[in-house]
């Protein structure tokens, strides 16, 4: 017997459903470019105000979303983002993935690793090591900030435009090396040439001694959803070297793309 997944559309499903609506709320929410404000929120939806505002203070007591700081606009709060995560950790499609990333790491000789933005931090999916001694070791569900990151600042890259300001002009730019952009302005010009260059990197920005190359890995829309990147100790290869495996990182990222279920 067949089965089949009802959407929150669908005629058989309860309209009226406070479950479904705090779903269909927070749908609204991941869908949108920028952040919306309650009243773009009742417009999506098609609920009135006093019942979406109700549901909203539901979720953000629970953490599942949140307000910008300084703002009424509403974003995926901290569970929400763990739940995403967890999830997608767990998807049938990452044996597909993790296939993908052995035969890139066999190409390029180092480690390769998957990730996606979880809120203010990038967060691994799969992460393929080297066989090498010296190599860093950082599994699943590991986090990394996004403005010290070859990863992060190609997801800051692709950002709304918007957005990408707010970030840099709300978050703590923290310096974890001598070389970590924390001036705004710096950061946002190397963003601009991410985006225009396709790809990021990480000179030891992060990890004193550590060089990444990160990719994009585009859905159906050409949306950035993942970053595949190459993890390496800059005594083993120059930040120049690694540049050199963009082809074939590009390629892996492009079936990375097919195996996309989020």
């Amino acid at each position: 017997m067949s089965s089949q997944v009802l959407s929150v559309e669908d005629d058989a499903v309860p309209s009226g459903s406070a479950v479904l609506r705090a779903f269909k709320i927070i749908e609204a929410i991941a869908s949108s470019a920028t952040p919306p404000q309650l009243a773009e929120l009742c417009k999506q939806v098609d609920l009135p105000k006093p019942t979406v505002f109700r549901i909203l203070s539901t979720l953000e007591f629970a953490g599942l979303v949140g307000r910008e700081p300084g703002s009424k606009r509403y974003q995926g709060g901290e569970r929400l983002n763990r739940l995403a995560g967890q999830v997608l950790l767990s998807s049938p499609a990452r044996a597909a993935r993790h296939a993908i990333l052995e035969e890139l790491v066999e190409t390029v000789g180092e480690t390769c690793n998957l990730t996606i933005p979880n809120g203010n931090a990038v967060m691994y999916l799969d992460r393929i090591e080297t066989a090498w001694p010296l190599r860093l070791a950082l599994g699943p569900g590991s986090i990394e900030p996004l403005h010290a990151s070859a990863s992060g600042k190609l997801f800051l890259g692709y950002m709304n435009r918007r957005a990408r300001d707010r970030f840099i002009r709300q978050s703590p730019l923290v310096r974890h090396t001598q070389r970590t952009l924390i001036d705004p302005a710096r950061l946002s010009e190397e963003l601009d040439r991410v985006r225009q260059q396709g790809f990021a990197t990480d000179n030891e920005e992060y990890l004193a001694g550590v060089t990444c190359v990160a990719v994009p890995v585009l859905d159906v829309d050409g949306r950035v959803v993942a970053a595949l990147a190459l993890h390496t100790p800059s005594s083993r290869m120059s930040l120049s070297d690694a540049l050199e495996f963009l082809p074939a990182m590009k390629a892996s990222a492009e079936e990375m793309a097919q195996t996309v279920d989020w």
